[in-house]
């Protein structure tokens, strides 16, 4: 066979190439995020903050199907690296198969226990009838972002992104032009309020998953799964989570994050905590492009590493951390420069301006150094060592963000809170600086030894 293009193609070229459709389709699901919570907070403010209380959920979901997704990802593309294509194939079974059990997992607990989460959360009986609603519905219908993410993975881990920008792109355009449909009732559709919001969340993941897996059966010929006699393989599904665990805590421990901080700001009022959801919604528009280079990366990353190539993998990892920091910047001058109009797009009122408008400006400063941060982190998972990766985000989010946010809060400005996001962000940036050189030592620079 003939080696696959992430072996031999430019690597500007191939990072561009297999980076952009992810980039492109991502920005269309994080613009899909922001005009859903824009769409909602035309309900009432109520309405928005319920949403915003549900998001560590919902991306509790995206953490275990990410996280697993991103082990299969990196197995699969280094066994293709080693052509390995046993291997490959029963990577790609297996991911499939803990998919299945995942959804299942969180069609269950999460239906019957969405209620119970919301009364944790608040006593504002409106706020929980809202919440509930919402998340069972997105629960009741999670199998097709677990399918869609993990079909997606599989084709990332081949190469063939451009694939992925269209099911994500799909899911998205069709979550957009049903929101007003469904939420406010147009045309022969009753008005379904908050409820419409959650149904066009998971029709749109729905028809991506279908997609995903139509299109891998079609075009993905590196990777040839068989269902008869299949077993679920111990061996592999442990390679698997060796890379996916710490992946699966480091964004399960942003739901925690989010958490702990709904309950810190909430203290205070419960604006501050739509205004804390609203700054999500613009973090991931921010950050989407970023994780679209970094889903390119780390199949590269991870091949390369396989085929014992030091100097392109270098080289893909030096243009990744240059591109994520120049969007990092335009994306921190643009919250700069309009906060107000962007809070606007949301109803605010006088006094979530007033809550708001520092608070995204403070918050943004964390951006001069989270887009090294990301492409660093996912370059320690793609080199196997996704241990060090969780290690950052367990520090950054628990030992530092929130421990900072709720000391800053005791002094009774809520201000001061938000600074928490940019000092968490900074002592994140020197652990990705000391654990990638600590890397580059001990795996990277030794394969130059290799390659003569």
């Amino acid at each position: 066979m003939s080696e696959n293009k992430m072996g031999v193609m430019p690597v500007g070229k191939l990072i561009f190439t297999m980076s952009l459709p992810m980039v492109l389709s991502m920005l269309i699901q994080a613009l899909y995020n922001v005009v859903d919570s824009i769409f909602v907070a035309q309900i009432d403010e109520g309405s928005l903050t319920a949403v915003s209380l549900a998001f560590p959920i919902q991306n509790l979901m995206i953490a275990m199907a990410v996280g697993t997704g991103v082990g299969v990802n990196a197995l699969l593309s280094r066994s293709l690296g080693e052509r390995n294509f046993d291997t490959a194939n029963k990577t790609a079974e297996n991911g499939v198969f803990l998919a299945v059990v995942s959804l299942l997992a969180f069609m269950v607990v999460g239906t019957l226990g969405a209620g119970a989460f919301f009364r944790v959360q608040t006593d504002d009986a409106s706020i929980v009838a809202y919440g509930t609603t919402y998340l069972q519905i997105c629960c009741i219908g999670c199998g097709g972002i677990f399918i869609e993410i993990m079909m997606e993975r599989l084709l990332q881990a081949t190469g063939r992104t451009f694939y992925t920008m269209i099911t994500q792109g799909a899911g998205a355009v069709i979550n957009i032009v049903l929101d007003p449909v469904l939420i406010f009732g147009l045309g022969p559709f009753p008005k379904l309020d908050i409820a419409g919001a959650a149904l066009a969340t998971v029709i749109g993941q729905v028809v991506a998953g279908v997609l995903s897996v139509i299109l891998n059966h079609k075009y993905n010929h590196d990777v040839e799964m068989s269902w008869k006699g299949f077993r679920p393989d111990g061996h592999i599904i442990a390679r698997i989570y060796a890379v996916g665990v710490p992946s699966i805590v480091m964004n399960a421990l942003s739901s925690v994050m989010t958490f702990g901080l709904n309950q810190i700001v909430g203290a205070f009022t419960s604006t501050a905590t739509a205004v804390l959801g609203i700054y999500l919604k613009f973090q991931s528009f921010v950050f989407m492009p970023i994780f679209g280079l970094n889903n390119g990366m780390v199949p590269i990353v991870a091949y390369n590493y396989g085929a014992r190539k030091k100097e392109r993998l270098v080289k893909a990892v030096q243009i990744c951390v240059v591109t994520a920091v120049v969007i990092m910047l335009i994306g921190m001058a643009a919250i700069q420069f309009f906060s107000p109009q962007l809070l606007l797009l949301f109803k605010a009122s006088e006094s979530m301006l007033a809550i708001g408008v520092p608070a995204l400006k403070i918050i943004c400063l964390s951006f001069l150094f989270a887009g090294f941060n990301i492409i660093v982190s996912s370059t320690l998972q793609a080199l196997g060592h996704g241990f060090l990766s969780m290690m950052v985000s367990i520090i950054r989010q628990m030992v530092v963000l929130l421990p900072a946010a709720f000391l800053l809060s005791l002094a009774g400005e809520l201000e001061l809170v938000w600074w928490s996001f940019p000092i968490a962000e900074v002592v994140a940036f020197v652990l990705c600086i000391f654990f990638l050189r600590k890397i580059y030592c001990q795996v990277i620079a030794p394969m130059a030894k290799a390659e003569d």
